[in-house]
């Protein structure tokens, strides 16, 4: 059985990610979003620095993310214009509820980068197990657009800000 969440021991020992494309609704509404994000944030930082910034791309944004990630692609890949990129599309659409997780370390801190960037990522673990004790599946996805300019630029990330990953639970 994956994800038994009858103990944390046996959630821990059959922790596995979903695939987004088998994603189904209905995804978390409101309220247990907010409880699944209220317990990913509970995840070591040491100077309470929080440095990550969660962003719900909520289903009416869809589209317009699909056509961000498009413009991006084709910005960054000369001769992709006029390809067949609803693969970009479909991950846009692909699960009801999509998280975008962003590493966002505080320049001049004490705190060394590398461990900055082990909390938003350690975030990112506690979305999937918060998802999954919620009874959804979760998926972590880091791909091209994590790492794109352009996609970065549409979020307003500093060029100090990376994507430990996607988060998409469902």
């Amino acid at each position: 059985m994956f994800n038994d969440t009858s103990s944390l021991k046996s959630h821990l020992a059959t922790r596995r990610s979903g695939k987004a494309r088998d994603m189904v609704t209905p995804g978390p509404d409101t309220d247990e979003l907010r409880a699944i994000i209220e317990l990913a944030l509970r995840t070591p930082d040491h100077g309470k620095l929080a440095p990550w910034r969660i962003i719900t791309i909520a289903p009416e944004q869809r589209d317009a993310f699909a056509a961000l990630l498009k413009q991006a692609w084709v910005a960054e890949n000369p001769g992709a214009a006029g390809m067949d990129l609803s693969a970009l599309d479909q991950f846009a659409h692909q699960a009801p509820t999509l998280l975008l997780l962003v590493s966002t370390p505080v320049a001049g801190s004490k705190i060394p980068l590398w461990e900055q960037q082990m909390s938003a990522g350690a975030v990112g673990m506690n979305l999937l197990h918060a998802a999954h004790a919620h009874g959804y599946v979760g998926s972590w996805l880091t791909g091209w657009a994590a790492f794109s300019p352009n996609v970065g630029a549409a979020f307003a990330a500093d060029t100090d800000e990376t994507p430990p990953g996607r988060e998409i639970s469902s």
